[in-house]
């Protein structure tokens, strides 16, 4: 219970800041009605929110996993810091193949599914980012792209 109120804390106060920085944004004149400031406010109520939540009405305190399930979660966090550090060389597509296929492994053993959702993902997630929302990401490593 205090390891939820010390991180529903530190979580609190993180928000805070990520709301006050989000003050420091400036619009340009040829922004939306909305403004550039919206979504972070957003993102840093919702996360306040959450934080006062678990300092208020904290869970017992739980066992730690062991064995088999520390190794997935120490397998799935490592994938995730690798995505965070593939993305700019390698682009968007590839690394979120290989991670998504991963995740998808490791929620279901079976390579092939594994494999079909890690493509769907890194391809479709692409489309949606790319020419849906209009973000600018690059599909694929440079040297690829030519």
């Amino acid at each position: 219970m205090r390891g939820d109120r010390i991180f529903g804390l530190v979580m609190l106060v993180l928000a805070l800041g990520y709301v006050l920085s989000a003050t420091t944004i400036r619009s340009s004149f040829m922004s939306d009605p909305v403004g550039p400031r919206v979504f972070p406010y957003m993102v840093g109520g919702v996360t306040m929110l959450c934080a006062l939540m678990m300092m208020l009405r904290p869970d017992p305190d739980v066992e730690w996993p062991l064995g088999k399930t520390l190794l997935n979660l120490t397998v799935a966090l490592a994938a995730l810091i690798a995505y965070a550090l593939m993305i700019k060389p390698l682009g968007f597509i590839l690394p979120t193949i290989i991670v998504s296929g991963i995740l998808s492994y490791q929620i279901s053993p079976r390579p092939q599914i594994a494999a079909l959702t890690g493509v769907g993902l890194g391809i479709g997630l692409f489309v949606l980012f790319k020419f849906i929302l209009g973000l600018g990401l690059k599909g694929l490593p440079p040297a690829l792209m030519g």
